[in-house]
């Protein structure tokens, strides 16, 4: 509860608030303190041309701000309400920025008797008179019903009120005559407090007394401050109860300000109902920031283990200063003067690493309590409110409270619950130096790099290739010259380098689809290599995706369609390859025919990197296609009509506008299948593949082709219903 008390109290007076009222920008202040910060433009002064002297600023229309001001009082030439109630002799003070200051004492002239405020009442308002918040310094121009048109927080009166309650003395018996004893009991029906020698006394349980029912005196004490809850009425209109809750302005409202008033067209919910959701939302905001506090406590545990750790490794320091004095000096004696004054500079340095690090942890621990109490004194205050049972008070303020409770989440954001400092002392004095070199001298690091860290937030996979992002522990201080990344080969076999360099992230492309790769990285540095980080598994793509390549391409080919569509400006055949390659798996791709003029025969199917590429796919003995015309089709490869299964010269069965032509290779089985317009054109055309294969194709300029990839087995095929033989002319 002691945390709580800060959010009890007045930011102008610095007590608990009394009669707290609540300003537009959700910030309470007491009734009194309001009174006394109230500030009034010069009446001599237009407020559309008056400009505040000294605030070096553009004329303010005070009247034109919907009597709500988003200036602070630094730029809209307002003064400090500090010194407001210096002077109390003086009825109006004017600054120099043309301000009008109203002490809260100031009485008026005597001539005008009738005007003075009767008894308990509080003065009449100056006319412009202006309120600036004493936190978020947002002004506002009061009405003409001036402080009384701010709704009353009673909310906070209440919980104000128990928090004082809690913290009172003992309760005393109100029937001792010298020197009340403690209570004891407490009777509800004669609402006395009774110590045992009284209670026997004057509340003896027999006839009419024994009905009576006796509390403990806490208990009574809480009984007796409850009281039927009052009816809240409307600011606007004060004979009105408030009923209703305006979703729109977010304030509750009577029936009044929805017949007559701004609130006529605007939604409305029952109080009770947007009691309870406010209740559940406040609730619901505070499980995430008690999660944020637990954290803190946990966070300056850890904090404070850091100061019992380094303090030890000094008390060491200081215990083998003298030996480690007399090495120094020992090394020093060749060197002389200048060895001697290097010598300072290190243990200076020893020391003031020592200090710092000591400092910047306790500095730590100091910002964080002090964020941990603030935060522990808003949910006391917020669970405190949620126990009123007054749905409009409650509402006046609960929208407030939940952004304060999520800004105050919001603060224990990422990097504050982690220690800006390392406790360990990495300083090693290297003895090696020559004379020459004595003004180098300096204590060096002979550590191994720790092991990176692999940040799987950025490491991913596309396609056949994979990224992967590392970086250093933190707050690490050992040098680091570059990394080592390594890769398995996607079957469970042993890891190889495919990177060495300073960078933290690299892609690596060429890999096996379909395939799980294990991946890790270490660092090093002139003492040596690290550790290895954590091992990453990483999947490829099971299904392969990829265009038209156009740096491979033939001079001659012409691509579109986001290298999709491919032609040709030559008569003769020119060959164009995929962007990936294929080596493991079973995978499908089509073609379609876009155009077809005059009988052409384009080629389809697979190639080595280095294919020839201004000849037809499969003159050479780096491709395997097959080339097709408006009949029939002939599989070829190194510039044979043979394939090896059943030496098939052509099959039936040729290609138009419209056509699709699909590939299928299988890696498992070793062999390649074409089909025209989904139907298997010919046997297996080829058989006892291995190695690295691009998708391929070779055409001339009667044809224009486009790739379709990403596409699933066939269900033919991976039916078991492939024929090997197919249809041989």
């Amino acid at each position: 509860m002691d945390e709580m008390e800060e959010e009890l109290k007045c930011p102008v007076c610095g007590s608990f608030f009394r009669e707290p009222i609540i300003l537009p920008c959700s910030h309470n202040i007491c009734l009194a303190c309001a009174r006394n910060i109230l500030v009034q433009t010069p009446d001599a002064e237009s407020p559309r041309s008056s400009r505040a002297s000294g605030s070096g600023v553009s004329d303010y229309d005070y009247l034109d701000l919907d009597k709500m001001s988003l200036y602070s009082e630094a730029d809209s030439g307002y003064g400090s309400y500090g010194g407001f109630v210096s002077a109390p002799t003086t009825p109006c003070q004017k600054s120099p920025n043309g301000v009008r200051v109203f002490p809260p004492a100031a009485p008026q002239p005597a001539p005008q008797q009738h005007l003075l405020p009767q008894p308990g009442s509080l003065p009449p308002i100056p006319r412009n008179s202006c309120i600036t918040c004493p936190q978020c310094h947002r002004s506002l121009i009061l009405d003409e019903r001036g402080l009384r048109g701010f709704a009353k927080n009673r909310v906070l009166e209440g919980v104000v009120d128990r928090y004082q309650q809690s913290k009172a003395a003992a309760l005393k018996c109100q029937l001792c005559e010298k020197s009340p004893k403690e209570a004891t009991v407490m009777c509800e029906q004669c609402d006395v407090f009774y110590c045992d020698p009284c209670r026997l006394r004057c509340h003896p349980p027999r006839g009419p007394l024994a009905k009576h029912r006796l509390v403990p005196p806490a208990q009574g004490r809480i009984s007796r401050r409850a009281s039927p809850r009052k009816t809240s009425t409307c600011t606007e209109h004060e004979l009105e109860n408030l009923s209703m809750y305006c979703v729109q302005c977010k304030m509750p409202v009577c029936y009044q300000c929805l017949e007559e008033g701004k609130h006529g067209t605007h939604e409305v919910k029952a109080l009770g109902a947007m009691w309870k959701l406010h209740k559940g939302q406040l609730s619901q905001a505070l499980n995430g920031l008690s999660d944020r506090a637990t954290e803190a406590k946990e966070f300056l545990i850890q904090l404070r283990n850091m100061v019992q750790h380094i303090q030890p490794v000094a008390v060491v320091l200081q215990e083998n200063g003298v030996e480690f004095e007399a090495c120094l000096v020992a090394q020093c004696d060749a060197l002389i003067d200048a060895l001697n004054r290097r010598k300072a500079q290190l243990l200076a340095r020893v020391n003031k690493e020592h200090e710092h690090k000591l400092k910047v942890v306790r500095d730590q621990i100091s910002h964080c309590t002090v964020k941990l109490r603030q935060t522990t004194g808003l949910m006391e205050y917020c669970l405190e409110v949620i126990k009123e049972n007054d749905p409009s008070g409650f509402l006046q303020i609960s929208d407030a409270l939940i952004r304060r409770v999520h800004v105050t989440e919001g603060q224990w954001g990422k990097g504050t619950l982690t220690p800006r400092m390392n406790s360990d002392f990495d300083l090693t004095l290297d003895s090696g130096p020559l004379l020459q070199t004595i003004h180098q001298l300096d204590f060096v690091q002979m550590k191994v790099p720790a092991a990176p860290m692999l940040q799987l937030e950025e490491c991913c996979t596309q396609n056949n290739s994979a990224t992967l992002s590392w970086k250093q522990p933190p707050l690490t201080t050992i040098a680091v010259e570059g990394y080592i990344l390594e890769l398995d080969d996607g079957n469970m076999g042993p890891f190889r380098e495919v990177y060495v360099g300073t960078e933290t992230i690299c892609t690596v492309d060429g890999l096996h689809f379909n395939s799980t790769y294990k991946s890790r990285v270490k660092a090093f540095n002139g003492s040596g290599v690290g550790q290895y980080s954590k091992t990453l598994i990483m999947q490829t793509s099971e299904i392969a995706w990829f265009t038209f390549d156009p740096a491979s391409a033939h001079q001659d080919i012409i691509l579109s369609n986001d290298n999709l569509t491919v032609s040709c400006n030559s008569y003769d055949d020119r060959v164009v390859m995929g962007n990936s390659a294929f080596s493991r798996g079973v995978h499908y791709w089509e073609m379609t025919v876009d155009r077809y003029d005059n009988h052409p025969d384009p080629a389809f199917g697979l190639a080595r990197g280095d294919v020839l590429k201004d000849v037809m796919l499969g003159k050479d003995d780096k491709a395997w296609a097959m080339y097709v015309d408006n009949n029939r089709s002939w599989f070829m490869h190194n510039n044979s009509h043979t394939n090896s299964l059943f030496s098939v010269c052509r099959t039936d069965g040729g290609i138009g506008k419209g056509a699709t032509i699909g590939i299928l290779l299988d890696f498992t089985r070793g062999i390649l299948i074409f089909l025209i317009n989904d139907e298997q054109q010919g046997p297996v055309a080829f058989e006892a593949l291995e190695g690295v294969y691009y998708p391929a194709i070779s055409l001339n300029r009667n044809v224009q082709i486009t790739l379709h990839t990403g596409l699933p087995i066939p269900d033919f095929y991976t039916a078991g219903e492939a024929d090997p033989t197919g249809s041989v002319c």
